[in-house]
């Protein structure tokens, strides 16, 4: 049996929910491909704090507003 851990899918589903409580849903929803190739960036270097990638990827969407 083959397990697949996605380092993503917790962090992913938290900025999502809080971009929609704070109103930047669209902002999320325009921004995802480039979010996610700045989480993998993140994780590419070392970085594995779910934490960490949440805080970092809220950071990035709300870049630019």
């Amino acid at each position: 049996m083959h397990t697949v851990i996605n380092i993503f899918e917790k962090p992913m589903e938290r900025i999502r929910k809080t971009c929609e409580l704070m109103g930047l849903g669209a902002d999320f929803d325009r921004k995802l491909p480039e979010l996610q190739t700045h989480l993998e960036g993140l994780v590419a270097e070392g970085e594995t704090s779910e934490e960490r990638l949440t805080v970092s990827g809220l950071t990035f969407v709300k870049q630019g507003r």
